[in-house]
Protein backbone atom coordinates (compact mmCIF):
# COMPACT_ATOMS: atom_id res chain seq x y z
CA UNK A 1 0.00 0.00 0.00
CA UNK A 2 1.58 3.63 -1.07
CA UNK A 3 1.73 6.32 2.01
CA UNK A 4 -0.49 9.20 1.38
CA UNK A 5 1.37 12.17 -0.25
CA UNK A 6 2.88 14.85 2.37
CA UNK A 7 1.60 18.04 1.34
CA UNK A 8 3.17 21.39 2.75
CA UNK A 9 0.93 23.35 4.17
CA UNK A 10 0.50 26.46 1.44
CA UNK A 11 2.91 29.07 2.03
CA UNK A 12 4.85 27.08 3.80
CA UNK A 13 8.58 25.85 2.80
CA UNK A 14 9.28 22.48 2.46
CA UNK A 15 11.01 21.02 5.60
CA UNK A 16 14.52 19.92 4.16
CA UNK A 17 14.78 17.12 6.96
CA UNK A 18 11.09 16.00 6.63
CA UNK A 19 11.39 16.32 2.75
CA UNK A 20 15.03 14.00 2.94
CA UNK A 21 13.52 11.28 4.71
CA UNK A 22 9.78 10.94 3.28
CA UNK A 23 11.13 11.01 -0.36
CA UNK A 24 14.58 10.10 -0.05
CA UNK A 25 13.52 6.36 0.03
CA UNK A 26 11.54 6.97 -2.71
CA UNK A 27 13.55 8.50 -4.86
CA UNK A 28 16.37 6.25 -4.71
CA UNK A 29 14.30 3.59 -5.63
CA UNK A 30 13.11 4.99 -8.75
CA UNK A 31 16.48 6.48 -9.87
CA UNK A 32 18.30 2.63 -8.86
CA UNK A 33 16.52 1.88 -12.36
CA UNK A 34 18.43 5.29 -14.02
CA UNK A 35 21.62 5.72 -12.47
CA UNK A 36 24.65 3.25 -11.87
CA UNK A 37 24.11 2.12 -7.83
CA UNK A 38 26.77 4.06 -6.54
CA UNK A 39 25.87 7.88 -8.00
CA UNK A 40 21.87 7.11 -6.81
CA UNK A 41 22.61 9.04 -3.47
CA UNK A 42 24.51 11.93 -5.35
CA UNK A 43 21.31 12.18 -7.49
CA UNK A 44 18.97 11.99 -5.26
CA UNK A 45 20.73 14.60 -3.55
CA UNK A 46 20.86 16.55 -6.32
CA UNK A 47 16.99 16.14 -7.13
CA UNK A 48 16.44 16.92 -3.34
CA UNK A 49 18.49 20.09 -3.60
CA UNK A 50 16.57 21.11 -6.80
CA UNK A 51 13.25 20.66 -5.12
CA UNK A 52 14.02 22.70 -2.15
CA UNK A 53 15.24 24.98 -4.71
CA UNK A 54 12.54 25.43 -6.35
CA UNK A 55 9.93 24.92 -3.24
CA UNK A 56 7.86 27.87 -4.65
CA UNK A 57 6.65 26.35 -7.70
CA UNK A 58 4.96 23.26 -6.23
CA UNK A 59 1.11 23.32 -6.23
CA UNK A 60 -0.44 21.69 -3.19
CA UNK A 61 -3.04 20.67 -5.28
CA UNK A 62 -0.80 18.06 -6.91
CA UNK A 63 1.29 15.38 -5.73
CA UNK A 64 4.74 16.04 -3.72
CA UNK A 65 5.45 12.57 -4.69
CA UNK A 66 5.11 13.05 -8.61
CA UNK A 67 6.39 16.37 -8.17
CA UNK A 68 10.06 14.72 -6.55
CA UNK A 69 9.75 11.60 -9.32
CA UNK A 70 9.79 14.60 -12.26
CA UNK A 71 12.79 16.58 -10.57
CA UNK A 72 14.76 13.09 -10.01
CA UNK A 73 13.69 12.02 -13.64
CA UNK A 74 14.97 15.45 -15.36
CA UNK A 75 17.97 15.53 -12.65
CA UNK A 76 19.00 11.34 -13.55
CA UNK A 77 18.93 12.21 -17.20
CA UNK A 78 21.29 15.47 -16.65
CA UNK A 79 23.53 13.05 -14.90
CA UNK A 80 23.65 10.56 -17.74
CA UNK A 81 24.30 13.29 -19.89
CA UNK A 82 27.05 14.70 -18.68
CA UNK A 83 29.01 11.51 -17.45
CA UNK A 84 31.76 10.52 -19.82
CA UNK A 85 31.06 7.86 -22.21
CA UNK A 86 33.72 5.22 -23.10
CA UNK A 87 35.80 5.05 -25.90
CA UNK A 88 36.81 2.21 -27.12
CA UNK A 89 39.56 1.63 -29.88
CA UNK A 90 37.53 0.23 -33.34
CA UNK A 91 40.75 -2.42 -33.32
CA UNK A 92 38.81 -3.82 -29.99
CA UNK A 93 35.52 -3.79 -31.55
CA UNK A 94 34.74 -7.66 -32.83
CA UNK A 95 33.62 -7.97 -36.11
CA UNK A 96 30.02 -8.08 -36.04
CA UNK A 97 28.13 -11.43 -36.87
CA UNK A 98 26.94 -12.58 -40.16
CA UNK A 99 27.96 -11.99 -43.67
CA UNK A 100 31.47 -10.65 -44.40
CA UNK A 101 31.75 -8.78 -47.57
CA UNK A 102 33.98 -11.40 -49.09
CA UNK A 103 31.72 -13.98 -48.71
CA UNK A 104 28.99 -12.40 -50.71
CA UNK A 105 31.45 -11.95 -53.50
CA UNK A 106 32.33 -15.23 -53.45
CA UNK A 107 28.89 -16.48 -53.41
CA UNK A 108 28.07 -14.11 -56.17
CA UNK A 109 30.82 -15.23 -58.71
CA UNK A 110 29.47 -18.73 -57.79
CA UNK A 111 26.33 -18.26 -58.37
CA UNK A 112 27.57 -16.35 -61.97
CA UNK A 113 29.53 -19.63 -62.64
CA UNK A 114 26.71 -21.91 -62.28
CA UNK A 115 24.31 -19.70 -64.25
CA UNK A 116 27.31 -20.16 -66.84
CA UNK A 117 26.98 -24.15 -66.57
CA UNK A 118 23.51 -24.25 -66.42
CA UNK A 119 23.25 -22.28 -69.42
CA UNK A 120 25.28 -24.59 -71.56
CA UNK A 121 23.01 -27.53 -70.60
CA UNK A 122 20.60 -29.24 -72.92
CA UNK A 123 17.55 -27.89 -72.35
CA UNK A 124 15.43 -31.18 -70.93
CA UNK A 125 18.54 -31.23 -68.59
CA UNK A 126 18.44 -27.60 -67.34
CA UNK A 127 14.88 -28.10 -66.85
CA UNK A 128 14.89 -30.98 -64.24
CA UNK A 129 17.81 -29.67 -62.45
CA UNK A 130 16.29 -26.19 -62.08
CA UNK A 131 12.94 -27.27 -60.98
CA UNK A 132 14.61 -29.29 -57.91
CA UNK A 133 16.72 -27.03 -56.94
CA UNK A 134 15.02 -23.17 -58.20
CA UNK A 135 11.19 -24.93 -58.01
CA UNK A 136 11.75 -26.95 -54.98
CA UNK A 137 10.25 -29.75 -56.66
CA UNK A 138 11.02 -33.26 -55.62
CA UNK A 139 11.79 -35.83 -58.48
CA UNK A 140 8.80 -37.25 -58.11
CA UNK A 141 6.71 -33.67 -58.70
CA UNK A 142 8.87 -33.17 -61.77
CA UNK A 143 7.93 -36.29 -63.64
CA UNK A 144 4.45 -35.36 -63.28
CA UNK A 145 4.94 -31.90 -63.62
CA UNK A 146 6.54 -32.52 -67.44
CA UNK A 147 4.47 -36.02 -68.12
CA UNK A 148 7.42 -38.02 -68.25
CA UNK A 149 8.17 -40.99 -66.63
CA UNK A 150 10.58 -40.70 -63.46
CA UNK A 151 13.53 -42.94 -64.53
CA UNK A 152 13.91 -39.94 -67.76
CA UNK A 153 14.15 -37.08 -64.38
CA UNK A 154 16.60 -39.26 -62.52
CA UNK A 155 18.52 -39.67 -65.27
CA UNK A 156 18.04 -36.32 -66.76
CA UNK A 157 19.05 -34.85 -63.08
CA UNK A 158 22.24 -37.18 -63.07
CA UNK A 159 23.70 -36.41 -66.22
CA UNK A 160 23.03 -32.84 -65.59
CA UNK A 161 24.37 -32.50 -62.73
CA UNK A 162 27.68 -34.19 -63.71
CA UNK A 163 28.10 -32.01 -66.60
CA UNK A 164 27.95 -28.72 -65.34
CA UNK A 165 30.23 -29.97 -62.36
CA UNK A 166 32.75 -31.19 -64.79
CA UNK A 167 31.75 -27.50 -66.65
CA UNK A 168 32.62 -25.59 -62.92
CA UNK A 169 35.57 -27.68 -62.97
CA UNK A 170 37.00 -26.91 -66.13
CA UNK A 171 36.29 -23.17 -65.70
CA UNK A 172 37.87 -22.84 -62.47
CA UNK A 173 41.19 -24.71 -63.85
CA UNK A 174 41.10 -21.79 -66.65
CA UNK A 175 40.26 -19.31 -64.19
CA UNK A 176 43.32 -20.53 -61.82
CA UNK A 177 46.30 -20.49 -65.27
CA UNK A 178 45.32 -17.14 -66.16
Amino acid sequence: MASPAVRPAPGHPLDTAASYARLGPVLQSYLRRWVPPDDVPDVTQAALLDLWRTRERYDPARSLDAWALMIARRRAIDYLRARPRPVMPLSAVPDPPGQDGREVAGRLADAAEIAVALAALPGAEREAIELAYFGGLTQREIAAHLRVPLGTIKARTARGLRRARQLLTSARRREALA
